[in-house]
C-alpha cells in the first residue's frame, strides 16, 4: 500500500516539469521582442532594483513596483522632479543613438552615459585635421547640424552642455601652433562650440573644457587606442555636474 502511494506521489509531480518548460519559452519570446534601445534606463533600474530585492539577493523587505498608500496623496517616487530629469535623459540616449546610428556605425560618434551624464564622442580625426582646431566643415556639417538640433529639442530643454576636448598622449610639434596639447584640446572644443551657437543653440547653456591627455577610454600603446582617445565629448549634464 505505501508502495502504491508513492509511486502516485512520483506520478503527480511530472507537471512542473511541462510547467517549467512554458516558463522559459516564454521568457525567451519576450527577451528576443525586447529592443534595449527603445527601453527607460530609469525604469530599467527601478526593476532591477526589485528583482535583487525580491529573493534575488539580500531582501530587506517591502519592495515592490506596486503602487502604495502614499500614491493616494500624490508621493510616488516616479512622479518625483528627479525621476522626471532621468526619464528625460533616457529618451535622449534613446534620440541620440537613432539620431547617429551611421556615425556609431562608422565609429565617428559613440554615445555612452556615466556619473556626468549623457555622453555624445566625436572622433577628432574625422572632425579635425592633424593638429589642427580648425573643423572640417564638408565632412561633418550634418553631424553637427543633428547635434544642434537635438541640443535644442524639447527633450533636453533646460539642460546644460559641456564640450570637452581630449588628445592622445603623444606631444605636439614643438614648431607648430600649440604649446601643448592642454591648448589644442580645448581649442577643439571651442570650435565646436562656435559652431554650435552659430546654428542657434545658447551658448550660455555651455561649458567649455580641456583635458588633453588626461582622460584616455583606451590604452595609447597603439594607434586604434590613440584614435578613440582624441575625440571631442559633447555631455549632456546631470545636475550633480552643472
Amino acid at each position: 500500500m505505501a508502495r502504491k502511494k508513492k509511486e502516485e506521489e512520483k506520478a503527480g509531480g511530472d507537471w512542473i516539469v511541462t510547467y517549467s518548460d512554458m516558463v522559459t519559452l516564454l521568457l525567451c519570446f519576450f527577451v528576443a521582442l525586447f529592443e534595449p534601445n527603445e527601453a527607460d534606463p530609469t525604469q530599467l533600474a527601478a526593476m532591477a532594483s526589485a528583482f535583487l530585492n525580491s529573493g534575488m539577493g539580500a531582501s530587506t523587505g517591502g519592495n515592490t513596483l506596486s503602487a502604495g498608500k502614499s500614491a493616494d496623496l500624490g508621493n510616488t517616487i516616479m512622479s518625483l522632479p528627479s525621476m522626471d530629469r532621468g526619464r528625460a535623459l533616457g529618451t535622449a540616449m534613446s534620440k541620440a543613438i537613432s539620431t547617429f546610428e551611421p556615425e556609431v556605425k562608422s565609429n565617428k560618434a559613440r554615445i555612452t552615459h556615466d556619473e556626468r551624464g549623457l555622453v555624445i564622442s566625436l572622433a577628432s580625426d574625422s572632425f579635425f585635421a592633424p593638429a589642427s582646431a580648425r573643423i572640417n566643415i564638408e565632412e561633418t556639417r550634418d553631424i553637427l547640424i543633428r547635434l544642434g538640433g537635438m541640443l535644442n529639442s524639447d527633450e533636453l530643454s533646460g539642460r546644460k552642455f559641456r564640450i570637452e576636448g581630449h588628445t592622445d598622449s603623444v606631444d605636439v610639434d614643438p614648431n607648430g601652433p600649440w604649446e601643448s596639447n592642454w591648448e589644442l584640446s580645448t581649442a577643439r572644443a571651442i570650435s565646436v562650440l562656435h559652431y554650435l551657437t552659430d546654428i542657434g543653440v545658447d551658448e550660455k547653456r555651455f561649458q567649455v573644457a580641456g583635458f588633453a591627455d588626461t582622460m584616455p577610454i583606451a590604452t595609447n600603446d597603439t594607434p586604434e587606442g590613440r584614435a578613440y582617445n582624441r575625440r571631442v565629448d559633447i555631455i549632456v549634464l546631470d545636475e550633480g555636474h552643472l
